[in-house]
């Protein structure tokens, strides 16, 4: 586990969402950064789209991700 220094702004902003969504700070920022990161290997597809592959039950590393070829945008 490492360190990420963020605004304290966008630490307010995890913090406010974390409570709605009834995740822990660290969760709700973890599940923004993967949301992201699926975002840019996959640009074409929506954000409903994206959270059902995070929440598909398969452990998306950035490596698996690497593997997969991106989907060229029509």
């Amino acid at each position: 586990m490492g360190i990420v220094k963020i605004s304290e702004e966008l630490h307010e902003e995890i913090r406010e969402a974390s409570g709605v969504m009834a995740r822990s700070i660290n969760a709700q920022a973890e599940f923004w950064i993967k949301i992201g990161m699926l975002a840019e290997f996959y640009p074409d597809l929506t954000y409903t789209q994206l959270t059902r592959k995070l929440l598909s039950g398969k452990d998306l590393p950035l490596a698996m991700l690497k593997a997969e070829p991106a989907r060229e945008a029509v």
